[in-house]
């Protein structure tokens, strides 16, 4: 049984490199999303001051009040801005809510683009005045990265090089700020509570800032699963459904979960921040036909991400 390919790339390499480091970051990359799925990026333009500064504000987000939070908590939004309580979102196909609270920043169109009418706006968090600030510039930063990983994907796809930009500028991305709560009773919750059931991402790829404690798992092709640890300055990044169908599952989806932590640390909180990078509603996911032959048929329906998008926010409990 080989040991899952999961290296970490620097992606300044990629940015700032000659056109055959391009080419080696490329590959690498496209061969670790076949095999485990997941990379590790460094290089990444992200200080560890606003890294500290990000989970400064998101911890302080989650210890106000839940009177004060739900404040923010718009259900006509199917949790796409501002605050998610506990017990909303379940992971597809299981019957238990994920033990966590989550709060969402979208996209801020700012060059006259008419997409800014499909988009609602972002809460302001009023009681923590940096809190919109940090997150939004954190959210463009990863945008940024996010951009220049689809070019390296699509060169690793044969695609023009640019194929991905015009989809995601001024996309539907998420910047998610999640609190896996304390466990304060464990013998009260149902047996198969977890923080985060297994599931795969919707969008293109997500891009995961390091989180505060281990419990990150990924479903390995040989269906074991591998604990991810990385450092608190690493961005984690996996292939999310969108790219999977867009492939042809050339490029799969990654089934990854967080785990509940062992009991002695089971009163502690996890933070994490994802970035679900999505494209804009109108993109059609087709499979592209260079993934499409007699060994691999095609093996999805024709849509449109923002038809997928929905779909898949109704499996998972957030709309109605």
């Amino acid at each position: 049984m080989s040991t899952p390919y999961i290296p970490c790339l620097d992606l300044g390499s990629y940015i700032n490199g000659t056109e055959t480091e391009r080419k080696k970051f490329s590959d690498e990359l496209g061969r670790a999303f076949n095999d485990s799925g997941f990379v590790t990026i460094t290089n990444h333009g992200l200080s560890q001051d606003l890294i500290d500064k990000l989970y400064e504000n998101i911890k302080a987000a989650f210890a106000l009040p839940l009177d004060v939070k739900k404040k923010y908590e718009k259900p006509e939004l199917a949790g796409q801005r501002g605050y998610t309580s506990a017990g909303k979102e379940t992971a597809k196909s299981a019957k238990t809510p994920d033990l966590k609270e989550f709060w969402q920043i979208g996209q801020e169109v700012t060059d006259g683009d008419p997409v800014k009418n499909d988009y609602p706006d972002n809460e302001v968090l009023e009681e923590l005045p940096e809190f919109n600030k940090v997150t939004n510039g954190i959210y463009k930063k990863l945008e940024e990265n996010g951009t220049h990983l689809l070019r390296a994907i699509a060169t690793y796809l044969e695609l023009p090089i640019n194929y991905f930009d015009k989809h995601v500028h001024n996309g539907n991305s998420i910047l998610r700020g999640i609190h896996y709560f304390p466990i304060e009773n464990p013998e009260t919750i149902p047996d198969d509570a977890v923080r985060a059931g297994a599931h795969e991402d919707i969008n293109l790829i997500t891009l995961l800032i390091g989180a505060s404690a281990d419990g990150l798992e990924v479903l390995t092709r040989s269906n074991e699963w591998l604990p991810i640890k990385a450092h608190h300055t690493d961005i984690v990044v996996n292939v999310g459904d969108m790219l999977q169908r867009l492939t042809n599952n050339k490029l799969k989806s990654t089934t990854h979960r967080v785990v509940n932590p062992p009991r002695e640390l089971m009163k502690t909180s996890r933070f994490s921040v994802p970035f679900f990078l999505h494209p804009r509603s109108d993109m059609d996911l087709t499979s592209l036909p260079s993934t499409i032959d007699a060994e691999h048929p095609k093996v999805y329906s024709d849509m449109t991400a923002g038809e997928y998008l929905d779909e898949r926010l109704r499996e998972i409990g957030l709309k109605k």
